[in-house]
C-alpha cells in the first residue's frame, strides 16, 4: 500500500471507474506522473463499490458499448476479450460484468496500481490562503491531514433521491422493509415466495430489481411516475461527439442544463429488460403501473399499506426505492469549505467550471455528474470519464495550463 506522506502533488478521491479511467490517462501522457499522486477510497481497493453493485443487483453486462472503459486505447477492451467473445452481449458488443472486472484488473496490473489506493475517505476538502502557491488540506478519516497542491474529485458524488412521501412516514416501520436500490442486496433474500415487493422508478436498477424479485419467487408490482421508457442507453449515442454536444456548447449554462434533462429524462430501462418484464407480466408475476405517484404509505404492524394518486391502495411486504441520484454541488459534504473560500456559478445545482473541469480560483477538478455542464448528458457514464480526462490531463501535465486564471491574475498583481 502506498504511504500517506503528508505533502502530495496530485489527490485523487474515490478508487471507482472514473478515477482508474483518469489514472490510466495520466501515466499514458506523463509515465513520470506515477509517485506523485495518491488515490484515496476507504475500501483501500479499485472498483469496490461498482463491483459491490453489480454483485448486489445481479446486472450480468455493462449498458455501455465495449468501446468505453478506462483504458485510453477505445478497442482495449475488444482485444482483452479476444478468447472471450460469448462475453460481449448483443447489441453493440456489452461486456459481460466479469469481463469488464478482470479487463479493469489488467489495467491495473499492468500499471502496477494494485497498491495505490489508501484504505482512507477524505472527510473534509479546505483551501490553504498562500496565493503565490495555493494548496488544499484533506482531512482523513483516521484523523490525520494531508496537504496536497491539486486535488481531482471523482466519487460519483450523486446524492440518494429520497421521494417526499418516504419523509412523511409517521409510522414506525422495520428498516429492512423499505430500502433504497443502493442498499438492497438480492444475494441476501434466498427466497421471496409469497412476498409482494413495490419497486418504485422506472430505470434500469428496477428493471434488475424486478427480475431479481420475481427469481426468487415475489409478486411484484412496478410503480413509475410516467410511461416506462425503453432506450439502448442512458442518453443517446450522439451526445459522445460533436453531432450533439457541438450544439450543446454553443448554449448558455441554463441552456446546457435543460438539453441534459432532455437528453437522459429520467430513467429508463434497455430493450433487453423492458422485453423480459413483459414476459413475467404476462405470467402474473408483475404489475406494471404507470403514470402513477405515491402520495402516502404507512406501516400497519405486519405489511406497507400505499395509497396512488389515482385512489387505489396496495398493500406491500417490502418497498425498494430505484429512484435514482441528484447532482447538487451545494449539498456534497466535501464541497463546504471550497464553495465558501471560491463562490461561483451553479446552476440547478451545477457547478460551473472552466473547461478543464477546474473549480474556478482553485486546482480542484471535478469528474462525473457534476461536471455535466462541461461534459454534456453523459458526464457521469463511462464515456463521460473518457471525456472529462481530455479535458483534466492536459491541465495536470502542462505547465501552461496548470493554473486558474484567477489564480495567474493573483500571482500577477
Amino acid at each position: 500500500m502506498t504511504k500517506v506522506t503528508e505533502k502530495i502533488d496530485l489527490a485523487i478521491i474515490g478508487a471507482g471507474p472514473h478515477a482508474l479511467t483518469l489514472v490510466a490517462h495520466l501515466l499514458q501522457k506523463r509515465q513520470s506522473i506515477k509517485g506523485k499522486f495518491a488515490v484515496f477510497d476507504p475500501s483501500g481497493s479499485w472498483l469496490s463499490r461498482w463491483k459491490q453493485q453489480f454483485a448486489a443487483l445481479e446486472i450480468p453486462h455493462l449498458r455501455s458499448p465495449a468501446v468505453h472503459h478506462p483504458h485510453p486505447n477505445p478497442f482495449a477492451l475488444r482485444k482483452f476479450a479476444e478468447s472471450r467473445s460469448l462475453e460481449l452481449f448483443p447489441p453493440y458488443d456489452l461486456p459481460g460484468t466479469q469481463l469488464f472486472a478482470d479487463f479493469c484488473q489488467d489495467i491495473i496490473a499492468e500499471r502496477q496500481l494494485q497498491d495505490q489506493v489508501i484504505p482512507l475517505a477524505v472527510t473534509s476538502i479546505k483551501p490553504l490562503s498562500d496565493h503565490l502557491r495555493p494548496q488544499f488540506q484533506l482531512g482523513l478519516s483516521d484523523g490525520k491531514t494531508v496537504t496536497a497542491r491539486r486535488v481531482v474529485l471523482a466519487t460519483g458524488s450523486g446524492k440518494i433521491n429520497i421521494p417526499d412521501w418516504v419523509n412523511q412516514i409517521k409510522t414506525e416501520y422495520p428498516q429492512d422493509r423499505l430500502s433504497h436500490s443502493h442498499t438492497v442486496d438480492l444475494r441476501k433474500y434466498h427466497s421471496l415466495a409469497g412476498q409482494r415487493v413495490l419497486i418504485v422508478g422506472g430505470g434500469l436498477t428496477s428493471g434488475h430489481l424486478a427480475v431479481g424479485a420475481i427469481s426468487r419467487g415475489a409478486k411484484v408490482h412496478l410503480m413509475l411516475r410516467r410511461q416506462l421508457s425503453e432506450k439502448l442507453f442512458d442518453a443517446a449515442p450522439g451526445w459522445l461527439g460533436p453531432k450533439y454536444l457541438k450544439g450543446f456548447f454553443e448554449q448558455n449554462w441554463q441552456q446546457r442544463w435543460t438539453l441534459i434533462q432532455q437528453a437522459r429524462n429520467g430513467g429508463s430501462m434497455t430493450p433487453a429488460i423492458a422485453t423480459q418484464l413483459r414476459k413475467e407480466k404476462h405470467r402474473g408475476n408483475i404489475i406494471i403501473d404507470e403514470n402513477c405517484q405515491i402520495v402516502k404509505a404507512e406501516w400497519l404492524s405486519n405489511n406497507w399499506q400505499v395509497e396512488c394518486d389515482n385512489g387505489n391502495i396496495y398493500n406491500f411486504d417490502y418497498i425498494w426505492l430505484a429512484t435514482g441520484t441528484k447532482f447538487d454541488v451545494t449539498t456534497e459534504p466535501l464541497l463546504q469549505d471550497i464553495l465558501a473560500t471560491y463562490p461561483i456559478q451553479i446552476v440547478n445545482g451545477l457547478p460551473v467550471l472552466d473547461t478543464y473541469l477546474r473549480w474556478p480560483g482553485c486546482e480542484l477538478f471535478i469528474m462525473g455528474g457534476l461536471a455535466a455542464l462541461q461534459v454534456g448528458p453523459t458526464a457521469r457514464n463511462l464515456s463521460g470519464a473518457r471525456m472529462a480526462c481530455e479535458k483534466i490531463v492536459p491541465a495536470i501535465v502542462k505547465p501552461s495550463v496548470a493554473f486558474s486564471p484567477s489564480i495567474t491574475e493573483i500571482k500577477a498583481s
